[in-house]
């Protein structure tokens, strides 16, 4: 009815089990539930009265048999389906007692963590196994002065273990950049970094790396582009429709903001985490939180549902 108030969302645990290999448990959903056939992170409802970690307790013991040890929070991913909202709460517990078995004829697999995207799964798990498998931070550079300085700070920041970076450097003339940018593959690919050239598709493919598009680039095109394989492609994103576009090009995953208020972006009203949350459930792209942020904001950002963090300011080294 008019002015009814919208349901508030379903409250729903999974858990990270593994195995002394190293794999990781998944659940397919049975027939007559919604997403039958989907693998999932095992878990379920949390009842009224129950704590989200004496929920995980049950929940696997009812569909597992097995008990499990202490769990720690690895992310919060709140997401919308045709009729209703969930907010799954997901745990990685690293000890358990018991051999799990599908006590609710579920079929289970133990997949290695890089197998994780081949099983389909429903939009929720998605960031999930970006958060299992993909960097928590996004480092965007800044502008580079001179090749020299810019490339030591890169050494410094890949040292400190920054695996994905922006190379960002849209003052700079092509010719000069496409020099940039193979000096700063062979330093990314030496450490197992991934390196995503900002706004220039062309010579992205032409290298064979990663394409961050801008947000205007994002909403011209048709269809993803065309990289060498196993490049990833990301973009810049500030609402709903842009976060739907990348969705529907699929990519690999966006940054989405400003969170706060930044000095690069004057003026412009921060949207603070609450509505990154709302706009988050939209889609089940991975999502890394944009504008002030700093490497301590990465626990923020997952219970919001985000990858992690990007930023220039806070991630750069000084």
């Amino acid at each position: 009815m008019p002015g009814d108030r919208p349901k508030p969302p379903v409250h729903v645990v999974a858990a990270v089990l593994r195995d002394a290999r190293g794999r990781i448990l998944l659940a397919r959903r049975t027939a007559g539930r919604d997403l039958a056939g989907a693998w999932e992170f095992p878990g379920g409802k949390v009842e009224p009265g129950e704590t989200a970690l004496e929920a995980l307790e049950r929940e696997l013991r009812e569909e597992l048999g097995i008990r499990i040890g202490p769990a720690r929070p690895l992310v919060s991913v709140p997401q919308a389906y045709p009729g209703k909202r969930i907010v799954l709460d997901v745990y990685e517990v690293d000890q358990f007692e018991g051999t799990a078995r599908g006590l609710e004829r579920q079929a289970l697999a133990w997949s290695p963590p890089e197998k994780l995207a081949s099983y389909p799964m429903p939009p929720a798990d998605r960031p999930v196994v970006a958060a299992l498998t993909a960097a928590d931070r996004y480092l965007i550079t800044p502008e580079p002065a001179d090749r020299a300085g810019f490339l030591s700070k890169l050494d410094k920041a890949l040292a400190a273990g920054a695996r994905r970076i922006q190379l960002r450097a849209k003052a700079m003339a092509p010719a000069d950049l496409a020099i940039l940018a193979r000096d700063a593959q062979i330093r990314c690919r030496a450490k197992g970094a991934q390196l995503l050239l900002n706004g220039e598709p062309g010579l992205a493919a032409g290298l064979g790396l990663g394409l961050h598009l801008r947000s205007a680039q994002l909403m011209a095109l048709s269809s993803r582009p065309a990289l060498a394989e196993g490049q990833p492609v990301a973009a810049s994103c500030h609402d709903a429709e842009e976060l739907a576009q990348a969705e529907r090009l699929g990519l690999d995953f966006v940054v989405l903001g400003p969170v706060r208020a930044t000095d690069s972006h004057p003026g412009v009203e921060p949207m603070g985490w609450d509505k990154f949350a709302a706009l988050r459930e939209g889609v089940s792209l991975p999502i890394y939180a944009l504008g002030g942020m700093k490497p301590a904001d990465v626990a923020v950002a997952r219970r919001h549902g985000g990858q992690g963090v990007a930023g220039i300011r806070g991630l750069w080294p000084k």
